[in-house]
């Protein structure tokens, strides 16, 4: 019988299990990673390549202040969040030259390691987070439905990039929990450096 402080285990579903952790899904997760990586690889390319964003930040100080002052009003304003329409200001008046470059240089990023499959799972929640701040800034579109797929490949982290350079690189450098034999060779190293060893 279990005592009060053992912890409580619950197991995930079979269909969750196989999705989110069998190899078996990894093609599934391919055709989302290539699809959403695409897209944010293009996007990302266009803006590299646009003065407006990499120059002088122009593009993004309109979107800014457009989206901090005209979708503040109304009724029922799109952006109804007043730290986020605060925020929105403050990349309007002061961030937008470097927040600009880091947008553009992020989504195209995003895109190429989603495409490679390389740490699918920190490149899915980057393109979440982006996704996330778009639609708060009133640009709604596609932006809940592709945030979902981004959630979705979040909790596939690994086996999504098992078609991709994942299938290498995740069990080589391990997890901060669970480090693979790159970091634990490399462990050593650092603690004799901070005189640990």
């Amino acid at each position: 019988m279990p005592m009060a402080s053992d912890p409580i285990r619950f197991e995930e579903p079979g269909f969750a299990r196989w999705l989110f952790a069998s190899t078996g899904a990894a093609g599934i997760w391919l055709v989302a990673r290539i699809s959403f990586g695409y897209q944010w690889a293009q996007s990302g390319w266009d803006k590299v390549n646009d003065p407006v964003w990499m120059s002088s930040g122009e593009a993004l100080r309109g979107f800014a202040t457009f989206a901090s002052t005209e979708l503040t009003q109304g009724e029922h304003p799109p952006v109804n969040n007043g730290w986020y329409a605060a925020f929105l200001r403050w990349i309007a008046d002061d961030a937008y030259p470097w927040m600009a470059k880091l947008i553009a240089v992020g989504e195209l990023a995003i895109g190429v390691l989603l495409i490679l499959g390389l740490f699918t799972g920190i490149a899915a929640f980057l393109g979440g987070m982006l996704r996330m701040s778009f639609g708060l800034a009133g640009s709604a579109g596609v932006n809940p439905m592709f945030f979902l797929f981004e959630v979705l490949l979040i909790l596939a982290w690994r086996n999504a990039g098992y078609i991709g350079l994942d299938r290498w690189v995740l069990p080589a450098l391990g997890t901060p929990w669970q480090p693979g034999p790159l970091l634990r060779r490399l462990a050593p190293e650092r603690e004799r450096e901070r005189g640990v060893v």
